[in-house]
């Protein structure tokens, strides 16, 4: 971390900051509503107490649902300019690594104080939409308020529950009501994907590896994927942060976009397309390429999430850009959605609470508190520094890799190319879920390519985990 100019530890001011802090936010403006009576509730991992958002849907006539989703007041505790602002400006993020968890923010606050904790009173910040049966955002708004999290619910609970394979978790049959709004909501997250997806955002189904440990003791990496509780959550993010990139700019306030350019490697998309049967345009086209990737899921499901890692790696990482009034700026390309930012992870982002800050400004009617020259240059910190964070995760997944394998030395793998370029050639393999490099036999690879590889070396410390191309006899 050190290396990559992240601070792993925090200072002793702030430590003495944070000491000082008693008490979460209290309300205390009378403009703030009152919406403590809402069922509220979180759908998190299962041990995150960093929790940033709780979501609650309302039946209105005519088949329409309002759906509000509340984020965390984190401002109102951490103040710009204090030395708790400064250590979250410098990280922009808060590191997941393999070995521990490294928080932009104190835990005392994170997963306490400026958390949405169960049961807690906190204050948030409201975006409300009214979704329609076909999944389209009508009228929105944003305030701020007082809310209540009624119950904290984990993904795979939720997900099992609503697939009708598991009953569901307790803390949903604690709370009167609960279960029928969560369908509510479950109803209109898969229409707001559907028509997302109608105008060509990306079906895709990466696989995260997850370490498992027994005690201190690494025993495996497995994998994650995505479930019905995990796109609930995604859809209303991707609706709320779309409803807060208008309204800032509605307001002619500057804003961080959240912006994934037209891929650069769009030419190897269709190779690959054209090794699968499929025909993609010469030209960039993300509704042509969602219809090529829903056909190859559903012909080949077992090895969609294959497909879709080379796509994600061909499609290029998403980057900050300032948006200033009346300035076009680029959409996302995977979402197809044109205003899009990051809003709703105030704990574990930088740029959630920057943009946080911002909205409190243009809701109370106050100028902006960052000058345009210095959003421009955060916002080419905050991507600078999320890719940091992100070679830093990599760094000791890698380890743990190393960790896992070191015995295996001579076994052979299946594995996908996941990467190609002047600095290596690198493949995935699925248990446990790893990547290395191809140290030999790389020639004529790329991203995409299904391999056996034998594995030849390991090294923990560094993080190597080496391959050798196994040709087909």
């Amino acid at each position: 971390m050190l290396e990559r100019g992240l601070l792993p530890d925090f200072s002793a001011a702030i430590v003495a900051e944070t000491g000082s802090i008693a008490n979460a936010a209290a309300a205390t403006d009378s403009s703030l509503r009152d919406l403590r009576r809402l069922l509220w509730a979180s759908i998190d991992n299962d041990d995150s107490l960093d929790l940033d958002q709780l979501s609650v849907a309302e039946q209105l006539p005519g088949g329409a649902v309002k759906i509000f989703v509340a984020v965390a007041d984190v401002d109102a505790i951490v103040k710009k300019g204090s030395a708790i602002d400064g250590h979250a400006r410098t990280n922009t993020t808060s590191v997941y690594t393999a070995a521990e968890i490294f928080p932009m923010l104190p835990e005392r606050l994170s997963t306490d104080l400026t958390s949405l904790a169960d049961g807690k009173e906190r204050l948030a910040i409201v975006i409300e939409m009214e979704v329609g049966a076909d999944g389209a955002v009508g009228k929105s708004g944003i305030y701020r308020a007082v809310v209540v999290n009624r119950a904290k619910l984990a993904y795979n609970g939720v997900a099992a529950w609503l697939d009708g394979t598991a009953p569901a978790p307790a803390p949903i049959s604690a709370v009167p009501g609960l279960d029928q709004n969560l369908r509510i909501q479950d109803r209109v997250a898969q229409a707001m994907k559907t028509r997302r997806h109608q105008h060509g955002a990306l079906t895709l189904e990466t696989i995260e590896a997850r370490p498992v440990f027994d005690g201190d003791s690494l025993t495996d990496l497995q994998a994650d994927q995505k479930n019905r509780a995990t796109e609930l959550i995604e859809d209303f993010m991707i609706g709320a942060n779309g409803v807060t990139a208008k309204y800032l700019a509605q307001k002619g306030f500057p804003a961080l976009r959240r912006v994934l350019r037209s891929p650069e490697r769009w030419a190897r998309i269709v190779e690959l397309a054209k090794d699968l049967g499929e025909r993609l345009p010469p030209h960039p086209d993300c509704q042509a390429l969602q219809e090529f990737l829903e056909k190859r899921r559903q012909a080949d499901p077992a090895r969609f999430p294959d497909l879709s890692l080379s796509i994600v790696k061909l499609l290029g990482r998403g980057e900050y850009v300032l948006e200033l009034p009346g300035q076009p700026v680029e959409g996302h390309f995977g979402l197809a959605v044109k205003d899009y930012t990051h809003s709703t992870a105030p704990n574990r982002r930088f740029p959630d609470l920057l943009t946080q800050r911002l909205l409190k400004a243009a809701l109370s009617g106050a100028p902006t508190p960052y000058r345009n020259d210095e959003l421009g240059e955060l916002a080419r910190h905050c991507t600078e520094q999320e890719d940091n964070a992100t070679k830093v995760e990599r760094q000791v997944r890698k380890s743990a890799a190393a960790l896992l394998l070191e015995s295996c030395v001579g076994e052979r793998f299946e594995g996908i190319v996941t990467g190609a370029s002047v600095k290596g050639t690198w493949v995935r393999i699925d248990h446990p879920a790893a990547e290395g490099k191809v140290v030999r036999g790389y020639q004529g690879l790329d991203v995409g390519d299904h391999v056996v590889v034998e594995l030849v070396d390991t090294d923990v410390e560094r993080g190597f985990v080496d391959f050798a191309r196994v040709k087909k006899s």
